[in-house]
């Protein structure tokens, strides 16, 4: 399977296919292209009847740094035309299109494991949330990282996570947006394991992969349909919320502070305005 693009790429032994995010000049920040790609990505991999199981993984020091914010420098300014509602339109097409990105990761018909090794921020979350299994390498940092930069986390792991993790970890990570380790992501469910470093978490996962491939496929594809039956509603649900409520709220004081702060290189001050 070829993929033509410059962030993704995969390599396939037997049944198992790698989905490398390649960006790792960028520690594999999510800029336009990723948001682009992964669903092309996605659909690929789900109609490829060679492919029975995924590892998602990250090249160079870390799995993804999240949101590229140099690339989105305007999440807030709106654009789009002269009227609040076409901004607020713009906005709103961009929040669904970002969620489309990361739901058809979820909807991939083969089960996904993440192998996560470094930073995973931000959007790193919604990313791993939407794959079936986590793994992680003893230097992993992880990061519901929005409340930080002023956002509301809008393309997953509000929605998600809940059913990984439970609720009063989920409210945790996101209202503080503070790090927690390999140790602390174990113990609360969100990894299953995890492994002395970034090679022995992507041979880990891609073993365990190799098990997934060598049952019926039919079975195996139809077992996670059954799963994601149970919950796709109630997140569909929830990113349609989300959208809204982004729409209407994203471009802020505080935002626009944020991206001040992160340019500048120093701690943001936020007003709650």
């Amino acid at each position: 399977m070829t993929v033509a693009s410059t962030v993704l790429t995969i390599e396939r032994t037997g049944h198992v296919a790698t989905l490398w995010l390649d960006n790792p000049a960028r520690r594999n920040a999510m800029g336009p292209a990723f948001w682009d790609d992964l669903p092309v990505v996605g659909r690929a991999l789900s109609d490829d009847p060679e492919v029975r199981a995924v590892v998602l993984a990250g090249k160079g020091p870390h799995f993804t740094t999240g949101l590229d914010l140099t690339a989105f420098a305007d999440i807030g300014g709106g654009g789009g035309g002269n009227s609040e509602a076409a901004r607020r339109q713009k906005t709103l097409r961009m929040i669904r299109r970002m969620q489309g990105s990361i739901t058809a990761l979820a909807d991939c018909t083969k089960p996904v494991i993440a192998a996560v090794h470094g930073y995973c921020l931000g959007g790193g979350i919604d990313l791993i949330t939407a794959c079936d299994v986590r793994l992680a390498s003893a230097d992993a940092v992880f990061s519901v990282r929005e409340t930080r930069i002023a956002i509301v986390a809008d393309v997953g792991t509000l929605q998600r996570l809940p059913g990984i993790v439970g609720e009063g970890h989920v409210a945790e990570l996101a209202f503080t947006g503070k790090d927690i380790s390999a140790a602390r992501a174990k113990e609360i469910g969100l990894v299953n394991d995890v492994h002395p470093d970034a090679g022995a978490v992507v041979a880990a996962a891609q073993a365990m992969a190799a098990e997934i491939a060598a049952n019926s496929p039919l079975a195996v594809q139809g077992t996670k349909a059954i799963l994601q039956q149970r919950r796709q509603r109630a997140v569909a649900d929830g990113l349609d919320y989300v959208s809204l409520w982004n729409t209407a709220f994203l471009q802020s004081n505080d935002l626009m502070e944020a991206m001040a702060a992160f340019a500048q290189k120093r701690p943001p001050r936020f007003t709650g305005e």
